[in-house]
């Protein structure tokens, strides 16, 4: 392959024009976060943002108004390599909310590994997320670059919540985890398109290509040192529909087969800090009342039958009238 530190060289030691290009602008995601920048971002902060249509980017910036007006916008297309890596040199860190990330981020990773800039998306595909690492985690370790991903509801509160009980573990001397739960509750908002083509292009992939069907099954799918990964009993994705300790009725949660496979990697890169007996699950509740079992069988059997419909392809044509 090429040379890293030469594919750096111009871009990692000198001043880049710009703090952070928001790459995906106009799309559902990339307008809130545009708003939460334009909101919350520290005065002197250099911002771009970047996207394939320039009068959409113009829309965006207008509708943000104040000290946003002035952010420069960036004309660009995932499938450009060349000016990928342009926009990945003239900034510090990119953050992209263009999926799925399985057809559109691998050049995007590329470019900023190559060029030392750090980068952060909002994937939640285990495929996308293996092939990251193992194509460009050299790469990126070699420039400086730090590739973040799954920096979105997937899986934030699933990680930086067991880093905190964690730390509250270790400072209120009880040792390390073992048998570690995320509940979920509720979440309000819908599903995005994007999301929903995440899944069916994962699920295209996996019908592609049965093998990978096995790397989706690995509860340790991302990590870097697999033989040494603890020989653990862990639960189950698809969490059995009952009562818990509280007489709530909970169930399978929707991203327990990405998430827990994020906070498992984090476990891994800090040399298993939570612990080598570490075992995490997630689930979701669906309530007390007489219904609540019945809504939990509901929403098990509908993700189900969405992604081995996805997976075929006229039973795809027909979902996906009905999907966003």
């Amino acid at each position: 392959g090429a040379d890293a530190s030469r594919l750096c060289e111009a871009g990692c030691v000198t001043r880049r024009d710009l703090d952070l290009v928001l790459l995906g602008a106009t799309g559902f995601v990339g307008r809130l976060t545009a708003e939460h920048l334009g909101a919350t971002a520290p005065d002197g902060v250099r911002i771009g943002l970047a996207g394939r249509n320039p009068e959409r980017l113009e829309d965006v910036r207008s509708s943000l108004g104040g000290r946003a007006a002035d952010w420069p916008l960036v004309v660009v297309d995932t499938t450009d390599r060349a000016a990928l890596r342009e926009l990945a040199e003239s900034t510090s860190v990119v953050v992209t909310t263009v999926g799925p990330y399985a057809k559109y981020g691998m050049p995007v990773v590329e470019a900023c590994a190559t060029a030392g800039t750090h980068y952060a998306d909002l994937t939640g595909e285990v495929l996308f997320v293996r092939d990251s690492m193992d194509h460009w985690d050299a790469v990126a370790r070699e420039t400086g670059a730090r590739i973040v991903h799954s920096c979105g509801f997937d899986s934030v509160p699933s990680d930086l919540g067991v880093l905190l009980v964690a730390e509250a573990a270790a400072a209120d001397g009880a040792g390390t985890l073992e048998q570690t739960r995320l509940v979920v509750r509720s979440f309000s908002g819908g599903i995005s398109g994007g999301t929903i083509d995440s899944a069916r292009t994962m699920a295209m992939a996996v019908a592609d290509d049965r093998s990978l069907a096995k790397v989706l099954g690995d509860p340790y799918a991302l990590s870097p040192h697999r033989a040494d990964e603890p020989d653990v009993a862990l639960p189950s994705d698809t969490a059995p529909i009952r009562r818990n300790g509280t007489g709530a009725w909970v169930g399978p949660f929707v991203m327990a087969s990405y998430n827990t496979r994020i906070v498992r990697l984090s476990n891994t890169l800090q040399d298993w800090a939570y612990g080598r007996t570490f075992s995490y699950g997630e689930e979701m509740v669906f309530g007390h009342d007489l219904l609540a079992p019945v809504r939990a069988a509901a929403a098990t059997a509908g993700v189900g039958v969405a992604v081995a419909g996805m997976a075929f392809g006229p039973t795809r044509s027909l979902i996906d009238r009905f999907l966003p």
